[in-house]
């Protein structure tokens, strides 16, 4: 009796052997591909093929938004390998906000260490909406963690430079804060706010309305560039995109101050007068028809936006009311009223 109990508590336990052996091989046929997949995943340098190699992780990102981010920033493949790394390291909570430039043969382990150790870029610049090339030339000649390479920075340097189709850079960067490593090169600042402002606009101008004028998306920043200096609030920024076009589509001039400071150049002593209106250029738009030919500032978003899609307008005329506010007139004596009530003291 006491034989046939071991017997049968032998085959009891063979048999809890071979089960577990038969469940342990199969974890083993998918544990093994698994984990050498991940730790192939972990050393491979990721050869980013992008001009811009900056990211900025917003602060309150979670492990999954910072994951599909890289993503959508061709950084990444696929976002699942990265947010499994990141929690078999117990770092799914561990990842700092800040601005980073990437190496592009980083692997995923260091972009995840760099990550979570802070290694943020060093230097900034921010560029201004209505702000001309001139000035953004200058805040880079005097940021002292950019690396000066261009000489000189003028303007059809810089465009054959960064290969921008059109004699002049003006108004082709998109006004925003730049985060960079010490010693960026000042022409690797100008090409990320180049590409910034071409996403833009090009993401703006597949969405523009269908009564737009214009004949390409240069035609529509030229515009924007004109709506970025009348602007004093952006509420009206549609509205005074509507009056540009209304006169355009009567074969009126567009009559706009900025255009004409513009031309002038060092000329312009800050107060415009009927001479500077008078006095011919290629910007004076009282005294030449459509648009001017290239942009005259940096527009912002708003502007770009307003641009491709004005508000539907009678008015032709608008004036400053001196508190950032325009009065919109639907003809000349209308106007002309508003100016001796607001203009004329």
């Amino acid at each position: 009796m006491a034989t046939s109990r071991i017997s049968l508590t032998i085959s009891s336990v063979t048999r809890e052997f071979k089960y577990m052996k038969k469940w342990l091989i199969r974890f083993m046929i998918i544990f093994i591909p698994l984990l050498a997949w991940i730790v192939h995943f972990l050393v491979t340098p990721l050869h980013i093929n992008k001009v811009d190699l900056a990211i900025e992780i917003e602060p309150g990102s979670s492990l999954k938004a910072i994951a599909f981010q890289l993503v959508d920033e061709k950084i990444l493949n696929e976002p699942w390998r990265f947010i499994l790394l990141s929690k078999a390291l117990g770092q799914s909570t561990k990842l700092r906000p800040g601005n980073y430039n990437l190496n592009p043969n980083i692997t995923p382990y260091q972009l995840l260490k760099s990550f979570v150790e802070g290694r943020a870029t060093e230097g900034s610049i921010t560029f201004i909406e209505g702000q001309d090339l001139h000035t953004m030339l200058e805040k880079i000649k005097a940021n002292d963690s950019i690396k000066k390479t261009l000489k000189p920075l003028d303007t059809k340097a810089i465009a054959i430079a960064l290969a921008i189709p059109y004699e002049s850079a003006e108004g082709q960067f998109f006004p925003d804060t730049y985060y960079f490593s010490r010693n960026t090169t000042d022409i690797e600042i100008l090409q990320r706010a180049y590409k910034a402002m071409q996403k833009k606009l090009n993401y703006e101008w597949a969405r523009r309305a269908e009564e737009v004028p214009y004949d390409n998306s240069y035609e529509a920043l030229t515009m924007a560039s004109i709506i970025e200096k009348e602007t004093g609030k952006s509420i009206e920024a549609n509205l005074i995109s509507g009056v540009f076009i209304h006169r355009l589509s009567i074969k009126m001039k567009l009559q706009s101050d900025p255009t004409v400071i513009y031309g002038l150049g060092k000329k312009f002593n800050g107060d415009i007068t009927k001479k500077d209106l008078l006095t011919d250029t290629p910007y004076n738009t009282y005294t030449r028809d459509g648009l001017p030919p290239t942009p005259i500032t940096m527009p912002g978003l708003i502007s770009i936006r307003a641009a491709l899609h004005p508000t539907k307008t009678d008015a032709l005329y608008f004036v400053g009311k001196g508190d950032g506010t325009h009065y919109f007139s639907e003809n000349l004596n209308e106007h002309n009223s508003a100016v001796r009530k607001y203009q004329i003291k």
